[in-house]
């Protein structure tokens, strides 16, 4: 069967017009328009989707199958071109009852057009065939803009729901733009709206207690880098290649309605041989309506640019994947629970705004693992903060779990950050020896985050540093009486 795509080669219709079309009716409906002056942020993340969409409505056309009926009647117009004059008169009314029965746009004018007994001439032979091919490029553009807006409806439908989701969680999870952009990727995933509220009820919460914001941007940001540039930077002169259009055409780039007689197809020109046509020709001509070649050029040119050269001391800073491992124990539930995923929401915001992988590893007497910086991480994220916490502490067996993470190509510069009461059994020599060699001789940081003032000192003296985020009656009051 005939696709949509070899139609349009034989006729040379351009369908980068036809989807580019597409594109900015879709970018100037009233839905985006609204959504980008309410949610400036992601207006860039939307932008940077458009090549997927382009690519997606290109396949679509690519998939797409032609009509049976307007099949026969290219094939039938195929073979039409390969007939003289006189076979094409002999085979006219059989071509023209074709037309009738395929229910052709064409089929009437074909009728006008037939030769009358003295025969076909060459001039009508091209007249006919010009015609008939106009009608055939008229159906398929239609066919193309009926699949392409389908499309649309379907592709403005998807950017609906992802506008929804997207906007429910800005202000929770996109602290800049690269974190809006991420969060865009991630919302291609298909949530409910009762799934991604439980989003929006911890972010709530976490807007509630502002000290744990507070502390999560200090230990996303504890080893900050900073820029020493040089005074009086010198320039440098730099070669780059500029592309500009050429006046002098190189090649064809399809065809266009104008008035250049020296680009005229040639079935334009023949119509000039017909008395009957030639004052037709005229009127096409003076109202720039004649079929012609579009033609164009490019040319490159060197140009040489002076910039600065801006050299710059830098600290070292962390790049590489936030590892969050969270004690799920018994002790760990009500307040303790709500701080702790709260805790993690803040820093998979951070992991986001810094482009940075972020990790989620929940020890009980098991660890779950997830992953909620991926193209499916706020499926992750939700199906974490569905989890109860309720069990024991196995300490070890997570921190073994880390160590393996961080021995492996992902693991490469990483944050672990263990989030607890530290109320749990000493650790294995094996394992305190393994987290002192990574400390020192890979620069793995190790963070810990005590939800209880009475955590045993002796476990958290293997960590970098320790964040005192206590949950008790009295801390909870004296943070509430500060605010």
């Amino acid at each position: 069967m005939l696709s949509i795509e070899t139609l349009d080669i034989l006729l040379s219709i351009a369908e980068g017009e036809l989807i580019e079309g597409i594109i900015v009716a879709l970018l100037a409906s009233p839905t985006l328009t609204v959504f980008f002056e309410k949610y400036p942020r992601l207006k860039k993340a939307v932008s940077e989707d458009l090549p997927r969409w382009r690519e997606q409505l290109k396949n679509r056309l690519k998939e797409g199958k032609v009509p049976e009926v307007l099949e026969q009647e290219v094939l039938c117009y195929q073979q039409s071109q390969t007939l003289s004059s006189a076979q094409l008169a002999v085979k006219l009314p059989e071509i023209i009852a074709l037309l009738e029965s395929l229910n052709s746009p064409f089929s009437p004018e074909a009728k006008s057009l037939c030769p009358p007994s003295s025969g076909m001439t060459p001039a009508l032979h091209t007249l006919f065939l010009q015609r008939w091919r106009i009608s055939l490029v008229v159906q398929a553009t239609h066919l193309n803009q009926q699949i392409l807006e389908d499309e649309r409806e379907t592709l403005l439908a998807e950017i609906q729901k992802r506008m929804a989701l997207s906007g429910q969680l800005d202000a929770t999870l996109a602290e800049n733009d690269t974190g809006a952009g991420k969060l865009w990727d991630m919302s291609s995933g298909a949530l409910k709206y009762s799934d991604y509220q439980l989003i929006v009820q911890y972010g709530d919460f976490l807007a509630s207690q502002p000290e744990l914001i507070k502390l999560a941007e200090q230990l996303g940001r504890s080893r900050e880098a900073k820029a020493i540039p040089r005074e009086q930077a010198p320039t440098e002169r730099w070669h780059t290649l500029v592309r500009e259009p050429s006046s002098v055409p190189e090649q064809v780039d399809g065809l266009q309605l104008g008035n250049d007689i020296l680009r005229l197809l040639p079935t334009e020109l023949a119509t000039l041989g017909i008395t009957e046509l030639e004052y037709e020709f005229y009127r096409r001509l003076v109202e720039k309506q004649l079929l012609s070649y579009r033609l164009h050029g490019d040319s490159w040119r060197e140009k040489v640019i002076e910039r600065p050269v801006s050299r710059q001391d830098f600290d070292e800073q962390p790049r590489g994947p936030f590892i969050i491992c969270v004690d799920t124990s018994g002790s760990m539930g009500g307040f303790n629970e709500q701080c702790a995923k709260a805790f993690c929401l803040a820093l998979m915001r951070i992991a986001l705004a810094d482009n940075r992988r972020c990790f989620i590893e929940m020890f009980a007497h098991d660890v779950i693992r997830y992953e909620v910086s991926g193209r499916d991480g706020l499926e992750q994220a939700i199906r974490f903060l569905s989890q109860r916490f309720h069990g024991g502490t196995d300490l070890a067996n997570c921190l073994r779990s880390v160590i393996e993470r961080m021995k492996g190509p992902e693991g490469y510069d990483a944050d672990a950050v263990v989030i607890s009461d530290f109320i749990a059994q000493r650790l294995p020599d094996d394992v305190i020896n393994t987290v002192k060699t990574l400390r020192h001789q890979h620069q793995h940081r190790f963070h810990a985050v005590a939800m209880s003032g009475h955590g045993k000192p002796g476990i958290m003296r293997i960590f970098d540093h320790i964040w005192h985020f206590d949950t008790g009656i009295k801390s909870r009051l004296i943070r509430r009486f500060k605010r």
